[in-house]
């Protein structure tokens, strides 16, 4: 009785709509609503369309970078964790405002600091000689740009997840190690890390799916006027672009399968390899 709650709510707002999605899938959409069956049109189409191709490949580079923040976050992680750090709180509390900011506030903000004319980026690239690109509309650094904002929005929540578990590593660990003469580095990577692979093993699939469904980056900082529009745009946007622009709401929900099946498959494919990396004694 106390679960039936959750799971009503878990049953309605997430299970029946992903099957409503599959099912519209198979359907074609007029651009006033009703629709009809039209078995896998929307698929071969799907397997046709160039669009899709960019999409997914723009989705798997902006996952690929935002990856990054796990090291990094296990790095500051680390460093916040030393004995005598000072203002823990303090730092702790600035790396988490990303995470509870609004994302149209982050984007606005680091399009101001992305911008080619005035942004504070190449601002601070003129001082050492450095002419920066404009990097938002250009095609060949927009995706970068975007995804150095998921990097640096995914490090509050992830350092906050490795700090829990460094707390529950025990010292004596620690104290062993350096009476081998490990010093901190050798420390980190020996003791820190191998006891912290659960941590990270989590963190990383969260990351990775929050990175597969990006879209109010992309939306809010390039723009559909952006000549760097098509290198930037990832199935979400693309899904957007298709239901809620184009009225196509049953090719729209072939490219939301499309990427379900994705993070189905990447997901299953961590849970298989952590098997080999993920201590939890």
């Amino acid at each position: 009785m106390l679960l039936l709650p959750a799971a009503a709510g878990l049953v309605v707002f997430e299970i029946w709509p992903t099957f409503q999605t599959i099912y519209y899938s198979f359907t074609s959409w007029g651009a006033f609503g009703g629709h009809t069956w039209s078995g896998l049109e929307n698929y071969r189409t799907l397997i046709a369309d160039s669009d899709v191709v960019h999409a997914v490949i723009n989705t798997a580079i902006i996952t690929a970078i935002t990856l990054l923040a796990v090291p990094i976050s296990a790095v500051v992680a680390a460093l916040l964790s030393l004995p005598g750090m000072r203002g823990v709180t303090i730092y702790r509390t600035l790396y988490f405002l990303p995470v509870v900011t609004l994302p149209a506030a982050v984007a606005l903000t680091w399009k101001w600091l992305f911008n080619g004319d005035y942004g504070l980026v190449n601002w601070l690239l003129s001082k050492v000689g450095i002419d920066g690109p404009h990097w938002l509309s250009d095609p060949a650094t927009a995706i970068f740009a975007i995804s150095i904002v998921g990097v640096w929005g995914s490090i509050g929540y992830n350092m906050v997840i490795f700090l829990s578990g460094i707390r529950g590593i025990p010292v004596d660990y620690y104290e062993a190690a350096e009476l081998d003469g490990a010093g901190r580095v050798k420390q980190f990577f020996h003791v820190t890390v191998p006891l912290l692979t659960p941590s990270i093993f989590f963190v990383t699939v969260i990351t990775v799916i929050n990175a597969l469904q990006a879209f109010d980056l992309v939306y809010l900082m390039v723009g559909q006027q952006s000549p760097a529009i098509q290198r930037t745009e990832t199935l979400v946007y693309l899904f957007y672009q298709r239901g809620f622009a184009e009225h196509d709401g049953g090719y729209a929900a072939a490219i939301g399968v499309l990427l379900l099946l994705a993070t189905l498959i990447l997901t299953a494919a961590q849970f298989r390899l952590q098997r080999r990396w993920v201590h939890y004694g």
